[in-house]
């Protein structure tokens, strides 16, 4: 009697593991866990001016990643 209880919790557990595992694949795949700032980002900018502000920032931040590579690349050790 205990046996069988046993046996059916742990296959009812195991099913129920794979059920929640598959919901899981499925939501990650369909983008549910998605960053939603990245989409709500676009509304923030509303005007034409916003847009240009944006756009030099994001090439600020480009221009300083570009020289932090070129400020690392002359203090490696030349060879």
């Amino acid at each position: 009697m205990i046996n069988d209880t046993l046996f059916m919790m742990l296959v009812v557990g195991v099913i129920l593991s794979f059920a929640v595992l598959g919901m899981f694949i499925w939501g990650a795949k369909g983008g549910q866990f998605d960053d939603s700032e990245k989409m709500m980002g676009g509304l923030l900018f509303d005007s034409t001016e916003d847009l240009n502000d944006a756009m030099k920032k994001e090439d600020k931040k480009k221009e300083a990643k570009k020289e932090v590579k070129k400020e690392l690349k002359k203090s490696e050790p030349q060879e």
